[in-house]
């Protein structure tokens, strides 16, 4: 589909190895529900202040978990993913590594890794931090310096200082950002979006991946207004913008770029991607990656 990067979140299983799935919780990307041996794990855990109720990956060794199967996370909005369902094991974060370099020899193209550490400060309580499995895996494959086509991205900022203080880690983080406050900390995301944010994240991270409304924010009636300044600050402060998440669904788009009344059909995705674009964002995280290939092309004028 055009995709320049792998974009996997990274979650660690009970015997300390990075695996990919969206959250610690799998009942909702597994069959793991389905599985009466593990009946039993259902349990509730506070994740982010909020208690969740589900089976927890780091309740799984990798063995138990390479028996589950993927299933598709939203299958009301995606009932065409459902297909696959069942077909596809759990992968390790090393299984994408090999997949990128194999891809990048398959297409003839250097093909990127831009890995997210999810909850790090979740896993850290749960005696398996994440940044010591990864810092490990990126030196062997030969991606920890600047110019290595990765980057590393969390919704933590003392995560990614812990990277660059502690670790050294050389490859490119990025700072993803919300609402609220990243956890465990007093600051909120608006304070790190300030011109005075910025440059201090500019001493730790290569660039911020901001809530798609942080860049352009929506109209009273859901429609796409007009871009804030965000992206002119953060470029002032040497960061690169790589706002999230572009999707094609109705749902997920303005309201002035919805098509017919259907929220899970595709809407005018291509006009959305342009308007990031324009606004001079330096790369954008999509569902989509061949929409958002064609948005790049009609943007450069190819």
């Amino acid at each position: 589909m055009g995709a320049d990067f792998i974009e996997p979140d990274l979650v660690s299983t009970k015997d300390g190895v990075l695996v990919v799935r969206h959250e610690p919780e799998i009942g909702g990307t597994t069959d793991v529900a389905d599985r009466p041996e593990f009946a039993s794990r259902r349990t509730t855990k506070t994740l982010a202040g909020t208690p969740v109720l589900g089976w927890f990956v780091e309740d799984f060794t990798l063995a138990e978990l390479k028996t589950l199967r993927a299933v598709e996370r939203l299958p009301q909005v995606r009932q065409r993913n459902t297909i696959y369902n069942g077909l596809f094991q759990v992968p390790t974060f090393q299984e994408v590594l090999d997949l990128r370099v194999r891809l990048s020899k398959e297409l003839g193209r250097e093909i990127g890794v831009y890995p997210e550490t999810k909850h790090p400060t979740y896993f850290r309580a749960q005696g398996l931090p994440l940044e010591d499995l990864l810092v490990r895996l990126l030196r062997r494959y030969g991606l920890d310096k600047p110019g290595a086509p990765a980057f590393v991205q969390s919704f933590e900022a003392a995560n990614l200082r812990l990277l660059h203080d502690k670790y050294g880690l050389r490859t490119r983080k990025v700072f993803l950002t919300g609402s609220g406050n990243p956890c465990g900390d007093p600051r909120s995301y608006a304070d790190y979006l300030t011109p005075a944010g910025l440059r201090e994240l500019s001493a730790f991270v290569a660039g911020i991946g901001p809530e798609k409304s942080q860049v352009i924010p929506r109209n009273a009636d859901g429609s796409l207004g007009k871009p804030s300044s965000l992206v002119a600050n953060a470029h002032t402060a040497g960061l690169v913008v790589h706002p999230y998440t572009l999707r094609a669904e109705n749902m997920f788009l303005p309201t002035n770029m919805w098509v017919g009344a259907d929220p899970t059909a595709y809407g005018k995705a291509i006009d959305e991607q342009l308007a990031f674009l324009r606004a001079g964002v330096d790369g954008v995280f999509t569902d989509q990656p061949d929409i958002g290939v064609l948005a790049r092309n009609l943007h450069l004028g190819s």
